[in-house]
């Protein structure tokens, strides 16, 4: 107990290693999609697909182990939901690079990163955010979760008319639903892994119904594939120019307030952050993030970040590092369990998903509502995480909004340099991205 306390955060006193192994677990499977997910994407590019989810599991497990041990928070990291996209479909083949140049650019992202975060600026830009932006940051990434549970499950979908709305009942989308109900119900009767427990029940459930795929000569083990044909293939030729320079730039604001939106939203649920809005160990996440992003692009994948799934293992009761520990061995593990992970469907994860949300929610009843100062920018927050589709987008446009207001009503005091020099660079963020 001694070690796991220095090493990881574990307080024997307060914390079970069962609710933190079950919390582990729970956070795992409602992120390992990103397995059969990130590879499917990246190989578009012409990567080796095998390689790819060999570079996937590693780089997640690298990444997490690495927060495990030095910030010791309930958390996990692996490649970036949106980013592979940005990496597969606007570097490759919008702007012209190849895979080798694209990971070269990963790679000094993350070098980058790690220097920024090295001198304090990233804890910085979080240190200057507002504390009912915090709050309806929380607010807005429990609903931007629960938004993908019901569009992974297909309940609601692509609506040519209206741009979304509620889909057809299918298989996939009763799968869903039945997820869901199962979640809410056992997570209301007490059930200790109630979370795990409804993945694990709908995933069987989903057999009769044809959502979980049994391949044929399926077998539980598989041999690790090859990852030579991705590993640490840099391409640094031409990449000095000003174009690269943009994709950078765009590249770290998008990653930088990513991971402190998911970082403030999750630490709000753990009950860590202090009186003084501070978060315990914030500068070691990042540096844990910053650090995998680089492995990431030596092992062929996309920028890392940390995961909003990880509510769900909060939510299971995870308090420390052991529950990230858990994260990590589970990415190894299934580097050689991988025919088990990838039977477990979309759908049959939408329940924690959607529960997690609202498990977040509560954060509403912490902002000022009075002040419209206050209550438009956090509004502006909660409302385009979930209509972009992004947390970054989210924070930025609701940064902008309360510089707004409060420049307009000249209440200087709630200002920051720090704000101003952000509001400035998110206007040059979004011409420069809307221009590429």
């Amino acid at each position: 107990m001694t070690f796991l306390e220095k090493a990881l955060g574990f307080d024997p006193r307060s914390m079970k290693l069962r609710t933190e192994f079950i919390a582990g677990a729970t956070t795992f499977l409602t992120m390992s999609y990103i397995l059969a997910v990130n590879p499917d994407i990246l190989s578009d590019t012409g990567m080796d697909k095998g390689a790819l989810f060999t570079g996937t599991a590693l780089a997640a497990a690298i990444a997490t182990l690495l927060l495990a041990f030095m910030a010791k928070l309930p958390f996990a990291q692996a490649p970036s939901m949106g980013l592979n996209a940005f990496f597969a479909y606007t570097l490759c083949q919008t702007l012209g690079y190849s895979w080798q140049h694209s990971l070269a650019i990963m790679l000094i992202e993350g070098v980058v990163f790690i220097i920024i975060t090295f001198f304090n600026v990233r804890e910085m830009i979080l240190d200057s955010i507002p504390n009912n932006l915090r709050y309806a940051i929380s607010a807005g990434i429990g609903m931007f979760i629960a938004f993908i549970g019901l569009k992974n499950a297909g309940i609601i979908v692509d609506n040519k008319a209206t741009l979304v709305g509620l889909g057809a009942f299918t298989p996939t989308s009763i799968l869903g639903i039945i997820a869901i109900l199962l979640s809410g119900a056992l997570m209301a009767k007490n059930v200790k892994g109630s979370l795990f427990w409804s993945i694990i029940i709908t995933t069987i459930i989903g057999i009769p119904m044809g959502v979980t795929i049994i391949p044929d000569s399926w077998l539980p083990i598989s041999a690790p594939q090859d990852i030579s044909p991705i590993f640490c293939k840099f391409d640094f030729s031409g990449l000095i120019s000003l174009k690269t320079l943009l994709v950078i730039f765009s590249l770290l604001l998008i990653n930088i307030f990513d991971t402190i939106g998911t970082l403030m939203g999750l630490a709000d649920k753990t009950g860590i952050i202090e009186p003084n809005g501070n978060i315990p160990r914030v500068k070691e996440a990042m540096m844990s993030d910053a650090i995998g992003t680089t492995c990431g692009a030596m092992l062929g994948s996309s920028t890392l970040t940390t995961y909003v799934e990880s509510a769900s293992g909060i939510a299971e009761g995870g308090r420390s590092g052991v529950t990230s520990l858990t994260v990590g061995i589970f990415f190894i593990i299934a580097l050689f369990l991988s025919p088990i992970f990838m039977l477990i469907p979309s759908a049959a994860t939408s329940g924690a998903l959607v529960m997690v949300g609202v498990l977040m929610i509560d954060s509403v009843k912490k902002l000022d509502l009075q002040d419209i100062t206050e209550s438009f920018p956090a509004f502006i927050t909660m409302i385009t995480m979930v209509l972009c589709y992004s947390i970054a987008d989210g924070i930025c446009l609701g940064i902008l909004s309360f510089v707004f207001m409060k420049t307009c009503t000249r209440q200087w005091k709630d200002l920051n340099w720090t704000l101003f020099v952000l509001a400035v660079l998110f206007i040059l963020n979004f011409v420069i991205e809307k221009h590429t």
